[in-house]
């Protein structure tokens, strides 16, 4: 403003009357050049500053006063009949700092000499705990978002108030979809129809069934599934009403390893028995066997040298079965080798294709190279004839045989699943056949001495047992996958013995997996499996919607969710098939990526035409999963 302009007199009087009725509180009135003409007492107990002191001043210099904004831009606001509040900071005149709450509005704005009115709050104390709490917000929500357990908040009417980063992964909700609902949401009956029931004991009786409890009970997902979990609950008050958190950890893993276990020490008691037995057997057999031998040249009457001859022959066929019982209690006497499985299958074939029959195919596939593991020869041909006995046996009108022998890495996320298997390079042979395929009830017994679903004195039941046995004395695994109606693959993993295997298992170990940011729908029948897929899945970036069979990934697809990859088993129960599901989803989702995944050593065993680029054989590693997903997603 020029030196020269004629400024007139502000309407002092009605500043008077303002910064008379203030008084007690701190108000500041100045100019626009920011000089001071009203100075109330309230001012003077706040910043230490006397009227006499501080009128004549420019407010921003005497209080030395830090702005969060450019100071222009809150005048243009002001001047422009706007009020304007906000923090700022002042110094008293003892030179501490003080956070203060500030709000200004214009006086006679019309005029050519408009005034700012200033009302100051000390809020340094205020600031100092909402600052306090936030960090400890922030504290407890990083805690919360990285501790494994689950944590749920409810009130006393069983809405939840609160929703973890860990329950948001558990359950498959995100946390709007749930706050706000009753708890309820999340549990399967009959824990859903007695819940409101426990809550409103508890608050009329004070009797607690679960308060400050661990207990075992059921969850249910987002997609359905039920799922066993260990419930914790605690109590706390908050503005005189009653608060619930319940920490959840999921069993599902545990109870699973534990079955695993239960059954690893089930078939190693019943192999201690059974070896046991068989030595005491042996030794019988040796004493009847002798015996005959020393009484065959005692006898000269024919017809009672063809019953020695009979019951030699008996006592021949005894020593067998201790034979394969010592197989199945891993008390066989073995002579392990260096030996190329490839190799020695290839050699063997021609023996199981005579076995086999003319109605059934037998092929064979060697991938790779370097199958040498550390294995009995004979042994190792004994089990595979075993197998493809059992095979023919389930293909009465005839069907195919296929032997895949290919060098394997299994990773420490699938090692996990069985308690007994080590992480490592394994010599993989699968042999799958397109037969009648085992329920759920006989694949639980299936590697059982003396358990068979043949007819009498049709089988001993010691095949699969002494298979079994075998392996395991070796330090290797077996697994079984079979549907039924679709056929059975026996994957018999033995350990690889050269150093080029472990060093190449190390070096992939080493390197990370390409990620990704996709969405991904992993649809997976077993429990188990589809945890693993989901969390290597996760781990590499991507954000994973999951169901346990084609009709809940039709659900998911059929919503507005956005979808980049279905990642799909093949067979799966429910009455539609992967193959099937890929096809639906596509015409709801054009365009869709399609990744399937099997047990069956090939896509085609299963009778089902899916293109080997978009297929993975299980088991697969994290980096092989990782790898296939860029090739299909880029």
């Amino acid at each position: 403003m020029p030196d020269d302009a004629i400024v007139p007199p502000a309407p002092t009087q009605d500043l008077d009357v303002i910064a008379r009725v203030f008084d007690d509180t701190s108000v500041i009135i100045h100019g626009v050049d920011g000089v001071i003409s009203h100075w109330t007492s309230g001012c003077e107990r706040l910043y230490g500053w006397k009227r006499i002191e501080a009128v004549g001043k420019v407010v921003h210099t005497l209080l030395r006063t830090k702005f969060r904004r450019p100071i222009e831009d809150i005048l243009r606001d002001v001047y422009a009949g706007l009020a304007w509040e906000g923090d700022i900071v002042h110094y008293h005149r003892d030179g501490h700092p003080m956070t203060i709450a500030t709000r200004w509005v214009v006086f006679d704005a019309a005029s050519s000499a408009p005034v700012v009115i200033q009302t100051n709050t000390d809020v340094s104390e205020t600031r100092k705990i909402q600052d306090d709490l936030a960090e400890r917000e922030a504290h407890l929500r990083s805690i919360l978002a990285t501790v494994p357990d689950s944590m749920v908040v409810i009130d006393e009417a069983g809405s939840v108030t609160s929703f973890s980063s860990a329950a948001e992964k558990l359950f498959g909700y995100s946390s709007r979809e749930v706050i706000g609902r009753n708890v309820r949401m999340l549990m399967p009956s009959p824990y859903r129809d007695e819940h409101d029931r426990y809550i409103a004991d508890y608050l009329g009786t004070g009797r607690a069934k679960i308060i400050g409890l661990g207990r075992v009970v059921k969850g249910r997902k987002k997609d359905g599934s039920i799922f066993p979990m260990e419930l914790s609950v605690g109590e706390a008050v908050a503005n005189e009403r009653r608060i619930f958190t319940g920490f959840i950890r999921d069993l599902t893993s545990r109870q699973r390893i534990e079955e695993e276990l239960r059954q690893s020490q089930k078939m190693e008691a019943v192999g201690q028995l059974t070896g046991g037995l068989a030595h005491d057997f042996n030794n019988l057999l040796t004493v009847v066997s002798g015996n005959l031998e020393m009484l065959e040249p005692l006898l000269a009457d024919d017809e009672q040298r063809e019953l020695l001859r009979e019951a030699q022959e008996a006592a021949d066929d005894g020593a067998k079965l201790t034979t394969q019982l010592l197989a199945f209690g891993r008390r066989q006497p073995l002579k392990p080798e260096s030996v190329d499985v490839g190799s020695l299958v290839s050699g063997f074939s021609e023996l199981l294709r005579r076995t086999l029959g003319e109605t059934i195919e037998l092929r064979t596939n060697i991938k790779g190279s370097s199958h040498t593991a550390l294995v009995d020869k004979s042994q190792l041909q004994s089990a595979l004839l075993n197998l493809a006995l059992n095979a023919r046996d389930a293909m009465p009108i005839g069907g195919s045989l296929t032997l895949d022998i290919s060098r394997v890495l299994l990773d420490t996320d699938y090692a996990q699943m069985y308690p007994e298997l080590r992480p490592g390079d394994y010599i993989l042979i699968a042999v799958t056949d397109t037969g009648k395929g085992m329920p759920e009830e006989v694949k639980a017994r299936a590697f059982e001495p003396f358990f068979t679903t043949k007819g009498v004195g049709v089988g001993t039941g010691l095949g699969l047992s002494m298979v079994y046995g075998f392996v395991k004395q070796l330090g290797g695994h077996v697994q079984l996958y079979s549907e039924l109606d679709k056929g059975t693959t026996i994957r018999i993993y033995l350990p690889a013995v050269d150093s080029a295997g472990v060093e190449r298992f190390r070096k992939v170990a080493r390197q990370a997996p390409p990620h990704g940011t996709e969405r991904i729908l992993v649809v997976e029948d077993d429990e188990r499996v589809r945890r693993v897929a989901v969390a290597r899945l996760m781990t590499a970036g991507y954000s994973v919607l999951q169901a346990g069979d084609a009709a809940r990934a039709l659900d998911v697809l059929s919503t507005s969710e956005p979808v980049d990859l279905l990642f799909t088993d093949i067979i799966m129960p429910g009455g539609m098939t992967g193959d099937e599901l890929a096809r639906q989803a596509v015409l709801l989702r054009p365009g869709l990526k399609v990744l399937f995944t099997s047990g069956y050593a090939e896509p085609s065993i299963a009778n089902h035409s899916i293109p080997t680029t978009s297929w993975l054989k299980k088991p697969y590693t994290a980096q092989e999963l990782a790898i296939r997903l860029r090739q299909l997603l880029d």
